[in-house]
This record gives structure tokens, C-alpha cells and sequence, in this order.
């Protein structure tokens, strides 16, 4: 009988080594793991590698985002945005006693080139394979909301930031925000040049989207089918307004620019999910 309790006594001190976790050294890797991560903005798939597959982001003024293929498509446009940078450093990191669920709170800096906005933010982590991966996401700015009247907004063209545009639209167009951010549920403005020919498959947005050619010739058609005999040409000068969800598809007669303003976010859904460049190979 006392060998049998002796057996029982060793299996328990080793039962409870073996869920013995330096929680001290897990806090130390998990602010590692954070600050490598906000040092990934300048590299998408980078930046992705420490998101798990069923994570979820909460971006003020927005929808929720769940899932890898959500997370990419909202936080590829904010970044690519034109003019937009994003930083954030953690302060305190905790650990559960099991070592494997932890979070991290910290603060934030987002500049664009309609100014600068500071907050902070709490992510939640889940060890998966050995390796920290976001699961949670939230952040808010320090900063009250933004009143229905701002400060005025004069432009001339030289001072416009052209970049690239957001990986959920083919490549070939440039743009640049004039106003706003795009990327939050916000007044915004933004410009876009593209060659003669550049076409945007069948597509919708979330919100209403208001179109002034300012050069060239551009083309507008309606519905899920790209059709170019449908297409009604919208010359210099011209206009459109496209209901919020409206199936729609583009193409640039000549080379154009054109402008752009609404209620963001604006986002590309596409139709067709493998018309989406954002999700295509490359």
C-alpha cells in the first residue's frame, strides 16, 4: 500500500511540473512578440504572420473584422493608403497562469495626411504552435469625436500625396486623399489617376459613392456582368452618384483622373471574390 501512495506522490509532483510556466519569461516574450509585430506595417503578409486564423480586429466607426481574409483586405487599404503611417508601443504585458493566453495594452500614433491621431489599444494573444498570434484586436483614439463642422481645407494640386492605390484595386492607378480618411466611417475625399483601359471588375461599396471627372474620359456600367456595350461614357467635367451596394464595374476610356468623395469606409467588395486583387497570387 505505501508503494502504491509513494507512486501516486511522484506522479503528482510530476504532473505538476509539467504544468509548472515562467509566467515572468512569457510576459517578457509576449511584449517581444508586440513589438515586432508594430514593426511589421510596411509588410502585409509580415504584418498578418502574428494574426490567428480566427482573430478579430474592432477599428473604431467600423464593422467588426473576423477572420485572416477580413483582417488583410480592411488593414491592407488603411495602410496602403497614400500619406498613412501607424506605430504603437506596448506598456504592459500579462500572462495567465496556464502561459498561454495573455494581452497587451499600449498606445498608438496614426498620421495621414489629414493629421495625426493618438489612442490606445488592448490586444488579446493566444499561443498557437508555440508562437504568441493576436486574437483580439481594439483600439480607439484619444481624442473626442469629431464634430459635424472642421477646419477648412485649401489645396493646391502640387501639395496633393500621390501613392499606390489600395491592393483591393488592379494595379495601374495612382491616388491620393485630398480630405478625410478613407478608411474610418468619416467624411472623405480622395483623387485617382489611372491609364487609358484600366478597368475595375463588377463591384460594390458599403456606403454611396460620388464620382467628378476632372481630365480624360471615364465609363460606368450597371451590374454583376462586365459588359462593355453597356458602359455610358462620363466625360470631363461629368458626374455620377452610385447608391451604397449598387453592383457597378469601371473602365478608363483615356487616361483619367478623377475625384471621389463620401462617407467612408470605403471599401471594394467585388463580385465576383476571385476578381479581388488583394487575394490573387502574385
Amino acid at each position: 500500500m505505501r508503494r502504491y501512495a509513494y507512486g501516486f506522490a511522484i506522479l503528482a509532483v510530476v504532473a505538476g511540473c509539467a504544468r509548472s510556466v515562467d509566467v515572468e519569461a512569457e510576459k517578457t516574450a509576449l511584449m517581444t512578440a508586440d513589438r515586432e509585430w508594430s514593426q511589421t506595417t510596411k509588410d502585409l503578409d509580415k504584418f498578418m504572420s502574428y494574426v490567428a486564423s480566427d482573430a478579430t480586429t474592432y477599428a473604431p466607426g467600423a464593422p467588426a473584422a473576423t477572420g485572416t481574409d477580413a483582417i488583410r483586405k480592411t488593414m491592407g487599404e488603411m495602410l496602403s493608403a497614400p500619406g498613412i503611417s501607424l506605430s504603437w508601443t506596448a506598456s504592459k504585458a500579462v500572462v495567465g497562469a496556464g502561459g498561454d493566453l495573455g494581452y497587451t495594452v499600449g498606445t498608438y500614433e496614426a498620421s495621414s495626411p489629414a493629421g495625426t491621431e493618438k489612442g490606445k489599444y488592448v490586444t488579446n494573444w493566444r499561443k498557437v504552435d508555440g508562437a504568441w498570434k493576436v486574437v483580439e484586436d481594439i483600439f480607439n483614439s484619444d481624442a473626442a469625436p469629431a464634430s459635424a463642422a472642421g477646419p477648412h481645407v485649401m489645396l493646391a494640386p502640387g501639395e496633393l500625396k500621390w501613392g499606390e492605390g489600395p491592393p483591393s484595386l488592379p494595379p495601374g492607378a495612382k491616388m491620393a486623399v485630398v480630405q478625410g480618411d478613407p478608411t474610418q466611417a468619416q467624411p472623405f475625399v480622395i483623387r485617382a489617376q489611372v491609364p487609358a483601359g484600366y478597368k475595375v471588375p463588377p463591384h460594390w461599396h458599403p456606403g454611396v459613392e460620388n464620382l467628378t471627372v476632372l481630365s480624360g474620359t471615364v465609363a460606368l456600367g450597371m451590374g454583376e456582368t462586365f459588359d462593355e456595350s453597356k458602359m455610358t461614357a462620363v466625360p470631363v467635367g461629368g458626374y455620377a452618384s452610385l447608391p451604397a451596394e449598387m453592383r457597378h464595374y469601371f473602365m478608363a476610356k483615356t487616361a483619367a483622373t478623377f475625384q471621389v468623395h463620401g462617407m467612408g469606409p470605403f471599401v471594394v467588395n467585388y463580385v465576383n471574390p476571385a476578381d479581388d486583387p488583394s487575394k490573387q497570387k502574385k
